[in-house]
């Protein structure tokens, strides 16, 4: 494993490749510091590069398996550094294709939490992810894709609470993602809920709700849109020169889903 004193400098390196654009070679400098020292060694300088600058070097790699840091970013670590990648979207983006900015960041969640079949990191990492406020809103981004789905989910879990089999009308790719935090957070995934879906205050109301298959229809009951979820994650992204925001005081549904 590298010593102490070599991991400032490797930190630096890395660093400087980032915020250069050099991607390739700061995943060169992981791949090289895991084969000289251990995997440990790319843990420890993950924990330790600002949380902007990690976020730039994952996004990278839409959470692909190709990523060394990827596969070893450590939980909290990732989840400070969601709380930046939304500084990079621009008004436009949002405005014209609001779905695609979801979607890239649909793939890089999905692709954190499933580049490990561990499922206590996985757990730690949804854990990690859902608990800040900022957390809450990017999975309601992500909800906001499959909002049906998401509903079905959520009565399932109701209804069945651990023993849920996670079967939907769907095979949406957002389930699986859905359920792995249900399981691993159920205050998080209640709060992102509630993130979505202001207007309920209780999970079991979520079973009554209905979907018209016209996108054009408006929606019988409050549901935040995509759009409108993209710009409040960014409102949400913090000063470099704070700390990143731990949960604040946002209301939860006050369900206890596997009650």
């Amino acid at each position: 494993m590298a010593t102490t004193a070599n991991l400032p400098a490797l930190s630096k390196q890395v660093s400087e490749l980032v915020l250069a654009g050099s991607l390739g070679h700061a995943e060169q400098a992981f791949s090289e510091a895991a084969e000289q020292h251990g995997d440990l060694a790319v843990v420890e300088v993950l924990g330790s590069l600002p949380p902007q600058v990690t976020a730039l070097h994952l996004s990278g790699f839409d959470g692909g398996k190709t990523s060394l840091a990827t596969l070893l970013v450590p939980p909290q670590a990732w989840a400070d550094s969601l709380a930046f990648f939304a500084a990079t979207w621009s008004d436009d983006n949002i405005e014209d294709d609001p779905e695609r900015v979801a979607e890239s960041l649909f793939s890089h969640v999905h692709g954190v939490v499933f580049s490990t079949d561990d499922e206590e990191r996985r757990a730690a990492l949804l854990e990690a992810a859902s608990t800040p406020d900022y957390g809450s809103t990017i999975f309601a981004i992500l909800f906001s894709m499959a909002p049906r789905e998401i509903l079905e989910v959520a009565e399932e879990i109701i209804s069945k609470g651990p023993y849920m089999t996670g079967q939907t009308s769907s095979d949406s790719d957002i389930v699986p993602l859905a359920i792995e935090l249900a399981k691993a957070n159920e205050d998080g995934f209640d709060r992102a809920l509630f993130e979505l879906f202001p207007d309920f205050r209780h999970s079991a109301d979520l079973a009554d709700a209905e979907f018209s298959d016209d996108p054009d229809e408006e929606p019988k009951f409050l549901q935040r849109s995509t759009k409108e979820l993209l710009y409040r994650l960014r409102k949400q992204v913090p000063s470099t020169r704070s700390s990143v925001p731990k949960r604040g005081a946002r209301k939860s549904l006050g369900t206890d889903i596997f009650s």
